[in-house]
């Protein structure tokens, strides 16, 4: 998959998960003030995510830093990368 197919998946998750339009999913959109997604709707992204590119994300804290689309993008990303490193 790549890079690209990583991002537009999991936009699409999170649309569909939290019924919003796919392009409202820009990278700079913030998930609280412009996406109107709380703490709760925050764990139900972490198990979207999961689900979706069957990692394992749980209490990192990395995950706590995520404030916008674009943190988000990075951030499923470079795990993709671990996991590439890993099978290598």
């Amino acid at each position: 998959m790549t890079d690209r197919q990583v991002i537009e998946t999991a936009d699409k998750a999170l649309a569909e998960e939290f019924e919003l339009d796919v392009e409202r999913f820009t990278p700079e959109a913030r998930f609280r003030e412009d996406l109107d997604l709380d703490s709760l709707d925050a764990v139900d992204m972490v198990v979207v995510l999961e689900k979706t590119f069957q990692i394992k994300i749980g209490r990192d804290p990395a995950v706590m830093q995520i404030r916008t689309v674009g943190d988000m993008h990075r951030y499923i990303l470079a795990k993709k990368q671990e996991m590439e490193q890993e099978q290598n």
